[in-house]
Formats: C-alpha cells, structure tokens, sequence
C-alpha cells in the first residue's frame, strides 16, 4: 500500500513538476524576449544569466518529468536514480538563479547609475550599436522619460551634436520626425524626470519575479526528492 501511495504521488508531483517547469520556462523567456531589449543597456551580464538559468531548468523539467513517470510507472530503481540526480540538479540550478537574482542587484544599481548616461551619450544613434538606440528609444517611450536623469543629459550627446535637435524624438510625448527641436514640457518628458529611476524599479520587479519563481519551484522540488527517496528505500526492500 505504502509503494502504490508514492508512485501516486510522485506521478501527481510530475504533473505538477511540468506545470512549474513551464512557468519557469515562460517567466525566462519572457524576460529575455520582452524586455530583453534593456539588457543592452547594462554592463553586467548578471540579470541575463538568472534569465538563462531559469530557461535551462525549464527545458530540463520536461525531460525530467518523462523519466520520473517511467521509473515510477515501471519501478525502475536505477531510473529513479537518475530522475533522483535530475532533480538534485534543476532544484541548485533554480536555487542559484533565485539567490543570483536577489543579490545582484545593488551591483546592478551601481552599474546602471554608472553607465546608463554614459551609454546614452556616446552610443545613441552610432554606427553597430542599432541595439542599444532601439532599447533607449523604448525606455524613453514606455516608462515616459527623457535622458539618464533628466533631459539635459542629451546636451553632451554625440549624435545630439550633430543634427538638430535638442533631445531624440522618442522624448516627444508624441514622437513625430524632427519633434525633438522643442524642448518644451507641453512637448517633451522634461518635468517627468529621467529614465534611471524607473529603469531601476523595473529591474528589482523582474529580479523578484525571477527569484521568487526560482526559489518557490526549487522548494517545491524538495517534495519530489523526498518522495523519490522514499519510493526508492521501498523497492529496495520489497523482496518482490
């Protein structure tokens, strides 16, 4: 009765398991493909990697789960083995893109307040950078700012002094060819403030998003080791 209860529940585990594997998978992807954008703003490859881990670990989920439902089904003792090893794996995997998560983000704070201007200065608009003026120019738009800091920022600009305007169009609240000549607040973000700030508040949500997701799902995996192991000391001792 024992045995037959665990390979129930660790079948119910593995389909749990696939469902948390995939929202591990999603949140990964999401991050990199919806707002991966962003990332060329940064100097540090710390929030891409907790991104990257978390997708590892959902692919291997699917995996995971295939042997866990044959060892179980089959009472295969070495499957359970390696289902056991996969498990132990994806649970540090997640577990270090949790913690990886939380505690880089004062690094990635320093960074942004250290680079952000600078890139914007510099890079906008400049030959093989396309990357970094599509993700200044979303910035700018999407969270309704102007400049690092505030829209002065653009006045040492490499690409401002060289065409005439005083600030990119994407600082427009409606941004139309050439409406970066005004620096009028009626025209641009100019009393919203700069980018810094929010770009930050953005970066610490999908941080604690990454981590929470990581962090939840790998303890949820404790569940599954343990009843793993237990399934496992159960045939072991089955004469049969």
């Amino acid at each position: 009765c024992g045995t037959i209860c665990l390979k129930y529940l660790i079948f119910l585990f593995n389909i749990i398991f696939w469902l948390a594997g995939g929202a591990v998978l999603a949140v990964g992807v999401w991050t990199l493909v919806e707002k991966g954008d962003y990332i060329s703003l940064l100097s540090s490859g710390f929030y891409s990697a907790s991104a990257y881990i978390l997708i590892a670990a959902g692919a291997v989920v699917v995996v995971t789960g295939i042997i866990g439902c044959c060892a179980t089904l089959r009472e295969k003792k070495s499957l359970l083995i390696v289902y056991l090893c996969l498990l132990v794996c994806i649970f540090l995997l997640e577990i270090i893109a949790g913690v990886l998560a939380y505690i880089t983000y004062q690094e990635l704070d320093e960074d942004l307040r250290q680079n952000l201007k600078t890139t914007m200065q510099q890079k906008y608009r400049q030959p093989g950078e396309e990357s970094v003026t599509q993700a200044v120019d979303n910035l700018q738009q999407e969270f309704k700012c102007c400049g690092s800091h505030n829209y002065s920022d653009w006045t040492d600009s490499v690409w401002i002094q060289q065409n005439q305007r005083v600030v990119p169009d994407s600082c427009c609240k409606t941004p139309i060819e050439l409406c970066g000549r005004r620096s009028h607040p009626s025209n641009i973000y100019k009393l919203e403030g700069g980018c810094i700030m929010k770009l930050e508040e953005f970066i610490l949500k999908q941080l604690y998003i990454l981590g929470a997701v990581g962090i939840g799902i790998a303890f949820l995996q404790l569940l599954g080791i343990i009843f793993t192991c237990c399934l496992y000391r159960n045939l072991e001792e089955d004469p049969y």
